[in-house]
């Protein structure tokens, strides 16, 4: 009983020992060997590795890509305007060892710094452009510039790698922002009224052109009616002196009769007229010639 509790304990013993002097590094992690708190091994790829128990310290790092939160700054523009800049940037470790020696290996310590390093870099690139040229014009060049800027510094002093820097949100100061809006208004109520005159020009001339058009319309409507009219009043008159000239006294007599036709239309009428004058001409030839 004595030797199986014997091998028991050397077992437990050994395991403890294995369990200490083994480690893993995943593929998504890089790690450095301390020993004494004396770096001795940098840059420990993944797999498995070996220690020397309680000598060896190793200190395992995310080597992913990590995001740092800047607190929102405030920038001034080469205009003077002043802007509240909320950024943020995306890192990674590049060297383990210079890592380690700037920041001790705390995440913390790296956001920190990097942060102090992105409000610098904007503080810089926000100088040197106006407020259009930050907002709109120039905003991907300027994270570029940024970005490159970072890296020159940050990769030999903290070790990391700057893979983008972006900018969340620009705001004004809350005590200019009602003035700027008051003055985004105007202008806006400007710009309206202008288009709103261009309109109401253009819309007088095309008024003004279709009047013209309908009236020179109407006027050769008109003249090509009455061209019409004195050519078909001349051919009927034509055609009725032809016809009268073949009967005269025809003719006379068929105007006779609607001359009585209009003068008794109505029995209420009374008409003096002279029994022998021309109008009943027709109506004394008893022969009715």
């Amino acid at each position: 009983m004595n030797n199986l509790m014997k091998t028991a304990i050397v077992l437990m013993v050994l395991l403890i020992a294995a369990s200490n002097s083994l480690f893993v590094v995943s593929e998504f992690e890089r790690g450095v060997k301390l020993q004494f708190g004396k770096l001795v091994e940098a840059d420990i790829q993944p797999g498995l590795h070996v220690k020397i128990p309680f000598v060896d310290n190793v200190r395992i790092f995310d080597a992913r890509i990590l995001t740092v939160d800047a607190q929102p700054a405030s920038f001034f523009t080469i205009e003077k305007k002043r802007l509240i800049v909320d950024s943020y940037a995306k890192w990674r470790i590049a060297n383990v060892e210079t890592y380690y020696k700037a920041t001790g290996g705390v995440e913390s310590v790296a956001h920190n710094r990097l942060a102090n390093r992105v409000n610098n870099g904007l503080r810089n690139q926000f100088g040197t452009r106006t407020l259009h040229e930050v907002v709109s014009g120039e905003r991907d060049l300027l994270m570029q510039n940024i970005t490159a800027e970072l890296n020159d510094s940050v990769l030999d002093s903290l070790g990391i790698e700057v893979v983008d820097v972006r900018v969340k949100r620009i705001d004004l100061p809350q005590e200019v922002s009602s003035q700027v809006f008051r003055r985004m208004t105007a202008e806006r109520d400007k710009e309206a009224n202008e288009l709103r005159s261009t309109g109401k020009e253009r819309a007088e001339k095309i008024r003004a052109s279709a009047d013209r058009e309908r009236t020179i319309e109407v006027a050769n409507a008109y003249r090509d009616s009455e061209k019409l009219r004195g050519e078909g009043d001349a051919k009927a008159a034509a055609i009725y002196s032809e016809a009268y000239q073949q009967d005269p006294e025809f003719y006379s007599f068929m105007r006779s009769l609607n001359a009585y036709k209009s003068a008794f239309s109505n029995k209420g009428d009374i008409m003096l007229v002279d029994p022998g004058s021309d109008f009943f001409k027709y109506l004394n030839q008893q022969s009715g010639k």
